[in-house]
């Protein structure tokens, strides 16, 4: 069994140093790490120059389409209109090192807007253009930014009145309502840069390869959104990460209908056409009917996808594009391993490009040969190769388990459950964690004494399984698992079983306390849009796909579940309220374990449960 294993691991290491990207990062690494106080060529030759070597190279290729207008930029436009910005921002007296919050939907026009600043050195903060009144002006304010240019199709935020006497505003857009636009003393952003040259500054630029490029948010499903720091290298990273790991080409489309304020979207999607050449269609806004049909018009092989988004494919009913398409690669994160094969299937794609990764960690996974419902793989033989690990938590706190010399203690494969973990090195470009421009934040993701005396930690908060051969398997965000009968049980998978028996619907599944009892009881928010609801039909599938002890104590209906610009589900509302029916007009239900039924919560049974006169 042993020589299997070890077979095994072997064979996975093959796999890992046979895919390009392996040595190219290691190319980059070496020569990062004997190139510091080079950081400054680093910088110019690949972040900056890469579009430039794009325009020389094939100057009338298709750099960007935009799908909303049909309208298509070639990598010269697409060089002269960050040229024209980074002219703008010139005149405006910025410098590097200041801020500029940009607050619009996907467009063209946002890549040249942070690239064309970047060219100066200053910096953008991309804001999720979801947001509104307190949380825009939570991430406005923890920016620092001097300036924020808005679509006008965002102006209803209601946020101008809030705003430093100092931040000056740029539109971008149809300034068709002329009243409201002089009402936020805006000045029109596109008519200031159709003045502008579009020849290339000249400016030399100061910044290195580790300094800030521009800032992404946190998605704010555990809170209010945190700025994490992109440097430049990082950029570089994880967009040459996504094309040398899943055989990407340059010859590539890709449709990319993930918001561009997420690193999934600019980084993973956008950076292939910056750094790579490959053409990168950018649709305003995810829609599952048109998907398919985009595709094909389009001719696209690429398609990204994160949270739920091949979840709400499968939901959709059979279209002849989708055996008319010629998307070869999927690539993204988030595939539940319940909709997992299905999707492949269905859909007919060649290749998963699973990876596990946040804007800001340092311990990235891919699953380099599809491994059904894995997230990535690291090998168990040679693991200091890349110094990641699944350590111990308290179930309920979250706070890491030690031993006796007060280290972390590792998690076993196939032992349950650990967060990721991963070491940091300042002086490595790999392993460094640059963090947000908060700094308590900053600190809160980092623990000491993690591997080894002395040593510093990045905690993803992620909690994951580690299989005998090393792939990796998500199970849950750190503090979604709950635990109940003496069992922990996952809200990820309870909320993938019961999303694939109500035909792909949203579904939130956490965990609720109920006085006098220990642990805590699982309460699923259904979005049902059709007004009807079996639950006796429900309950007899739910008992033949889990255990008891995850069943769904309480239900809740609702018209939709709220979800992140990025296709998560949001719950912190959900699990303030609770399961009293007096904090919603929405129908509750109870499962009466000694009925076999669920039935409709009133104020009576509510007040039963509070005061322990029913047996749950």
């Amino acid at each position: 069994t042993n020589r299997i294993k070890c077979s095994h691991q072997i064979l996975a290491i093959v796999r890992l140093l046979s895919v390009p990207w392996v040595w190219s990062l290691l190319a980059v690494w070496g020569l990062c790490m004997t190139c510091r106080g080079s950081w400054r060529f680093l910088y110019i030759f690949i972040c900056l120059h890469a579009n430039l070597y794009m325009v020389a190279l094939h100057p009338d290729k298709p750099a960007l389409i935009y799908e909303a207008t049909g309208e298509v930029w070639s990598f010269k436009e697409l060089a002269e209109r960050c040229h024209a910005v980074a002219h703008w921002a010139l005149a405006q007296g910025w410098s590097e090192g200041d801020v500029v919050a940009l607050y619009l939907e996907s467009r063209p026009s946002l890549v040249a807007l942070w690239l064309g600043l970047a060219m100066v050195g200053v910096e953008a903060a991309l804001i999720n253009h979801n947001l509104c009144r307190s949380s825009l002006l939570h991430c406005i304010g923890v920016s620092g930014a001097r300036a924020i240019v808005f679509g006008t199709e965002l102006t209803e935020a209601e946020v101008h009145d809030s705003l430093e006497p100092s931040m000056v505003l740029f539109s971008s857009g149809d300034q068709g309502d002329e009243d409201k636009m002089s009402g936020l003393s805006a000045q029109s952003l596109d008519a200031l840069l159709a003045r502008c040259p579009t020849d290339p500054p000249q400016y030399k630029l100061r910044k290195s390869f580790n300094d800030k490029l521009f800032y992404i948010y946190t998605s704010g499903t555990t809170g209010m959104p945190k700025a994490a720091i992109v440097v430049h290298s990082r950029y570089y990273r994880i967009a040459a990460f996504g094309f040398h790991s899943f055989g990407l080409r340059n010859d590539d489309v890709i449709y990319n209908c993930l918001p561009l304020y997420h690193s999934a979207g600019n980084i993973m999607g956008v950076g292939q056409c910056l750094l790579f050449g490959l053409t990168v269609v950018v649709r305003r806004k995810f829609s599952a009917s048109r998907f398919w049909d985009d595709c094909v018009k389009y001719n696209c092989t690429v398609i990204q996808y994160i949270g739920e988004i091949c979840r709400y494919l499968l939901a959709q009913p059979v279209r002849p594009s989708e055996a008319q398409h010629l998307v070869r690669v999927a690539l993204g994160n988030g595939l539940r391993p319940s909709v997992w094969t299905e999707f492949v299937q269905r859909f007919r794609i060649r290749r998963v490009g699973e990876f596990y990764g946040a804007t800001e960690c340092n311990c990235s996974l891919i699953n380099i040969d599809g491994k059904v419902g894995a997230c990535g793989f690291n090998s168990r033989i040679l693991p200091s190769f890349y110094p990641i690990r699944l350590v111990r938590v308290q179930d309920e706190s979250t706070e890491l388990l030690r031993d006796a010399q007060g280290l972390c203690i590792p998690c076993l494969p196939g032992e349950n459950p650990g967060v990721l973990v991963g070491h940091i090195n300042e002086r490595d470009p790999l392993r460094r964690f640059d963090g947000y421009v908060d700094q308590d934040s900053t600190s809160h993701k980092i623990s000491h004494n993690v591997l080894r005396m002395g040593d510093s930690a990045y905690i993803s908060g992620d909690v994951m399984v580690m299989d005998e051969y090393g792939y990796m398997y998500f199970r849950d965000r750190s503090g979604d698992t709950f635990r109940w009968r003496g069992e922990n049980v996952s809200t990820t998978e309870v909320e993938g079983v019961l999303s694939s028996l109500l035909g792909q619907t949203d579904v939130a599944v956490y965990g609720v306390s109920v006085p006098g009892v220990e642990g805590k009881a699982g309460m699923a928010a259904i979005a049902n849009t059709v007004g009807q609801f079996d639950q006796d039909t429900f309950l007899q599938a739910v008992k033949k796909a889990l255990p008891s002890y995850a069943h769904p104590v309480f239900l809740r209906l609702m018209p939709h579940v709220d979800t992140t610009g990025t296709f998560k589900i949001r719950k912190i509302r959900l699990q303030k309220e609770g399961y009293n029916p007096q904090y919603s007009s929405e129908q509750i239900y109870f499962l009466n374990s000694r009925a076999g039924c669920y039935e409709a919560l009133s104020s009576k049974l509510y007040s039963d449960i509070i005061d322990g006169k029913v047996c749950l």
